[in-house]
């Protein structure tokens, strides 16, 4: 069976999604419009709104409405600490946590040479720019482990020594909670390299 040529349609642009495949988008495009007709015109609207007004902020350039975000105007974050991440969503996992409470920098990507994703790309002018006009004590290297967040992290860490500042790295290893015998050997490896004196 063939579905009419804008259901179709509206199931192929479900699939932009992230986790979204062709049974899963069908199955949101049959419900919106099996029953859920106004919540559907609801997210249209609000998707509609979002795409046309939601930006980076200037500063740390996660997604916001303002040139600068609630993040950055907030009085209580502390100014001397920054941390580097790789996307929004990286900081909001961050924040969940409740145990950083400086300021952030979003990457919006990592270092990728074969992808074409260079220094320019991420953002190294702006990062370098808010190096230099601010007195961090430390730069937080929150980039992902993988072999492209790694190399990013190397990347920033010697731009920050180059301006005299100190930078360290977010562990990785064993997760909390986790027995070592089911840990794969990559990451207890890593573990083991970043042990620290207890």
């Amino acid at each position: 069976m063939s579905f009419s040529p804008l259901v179709a349609e509206l199931m192929e642009a479900l699939r932009c999604l992230p986790g979204v495949g062709a049974r899963s988008a069908q199955r949101m495009a049959l419900n919106l419009l099996r029953g859920e007709r106004e919540s559907g015109r609801q997210l249209a609207r609000i998707l509609a709104h979002a795409m046309e007004h939601v930006g980076h902020c200037q500063q740390c350039r996660i997604f916001s409405e303002q040139p600068i975000c609630d993040l950055c105007r907030h009085p209580k974050r502390a100014m001397h600490q920054l941390c580097v991440v790789e996307s929004p969503a990286d900081v909001f996992a961050i924040e969940q946590t409740g145990a950083y409470f400086g300021r952030y920098f979003v990457l919006l990507g990592h270092l990728s040479p074969l992808d074409g994703i260079g220094p320019q790309e991420i953002g190294i002018d702006q990062f370098s720019a808010l190096l230099k006009g601010h007195p961090f004590e430390e730069i937080i290297l929150a980039t992902n482990a993988t072999v492209e967040g790694e190399a990013t992290a190397h990347y920033l860490a010697e731009i920050i020594k180059r301006q005299g500042k100190v930078a360290s790295r977010i562990a990785h290893g064993v997760p909390l909670g986790g027995e070592l015998e089911y840990v794969d050997g990559g990451t207890l490896a890593q573990a083991f390299v970043g042990r620290r004196v207890v």
